[in-house]
């Protein structure tokens, strides 16, 4: 059964970058979408991009585009995060589903296993 873990936030100077990894421990991906989503202070939770492990298709949320680059290395998804602002502040969650065809884009109820999150502080 998948799982995942985040690792890699931390607090960074606006224009600056961060690589989050996601990982899971035990389960190898194979065919499974991985997502990565952010939740902002006083914001819903909000998907910001998702690769299907088998061809590395991606996909991303309008705000994550130009900035934020989703990729697979062996069994780690990584989120490298370019160009920081104070409004990319958030708690940030991998997500994993079990075997699948595709992702959905970064729709949330695709997934079946979430991460506690890694907290990304950007200050101005």
């Amino acid at each position: 059964q998948v799982q995942v873990v985040e690792s890699g936030g931390g607090s960074v100077q606006a224009g600056g970058s961060l690589r989050l990894a996601c990982e899971s421990p035990g389960y190898t991906f194979s065919s499974n979408c991985v997502g990565w989503f952010r939740q902002r202070p006083g914001k819903e939770r909000e998907g910001v991009a998702s690769i299907y492990t088998h061809g590395d298709d991606t996909a991303y949320a309008d705000s994550a585009k130009g900035r934020f680059t989703i990729s697979r290395v062996k069994n780690t998804v990584y989120l490298q995060m370019n160009s920081l602002q104070p409004e990319d502040t958030a708690m940030y969650y991998c997500a994993a589903t079990e075997i699948t065809y595709r992702c959905e884009g970064v729709a949330a109820d695709q997934f079946d296993a979430w991460g506690r999150g890694t907290q990304v502080t950007v200050s101005s």
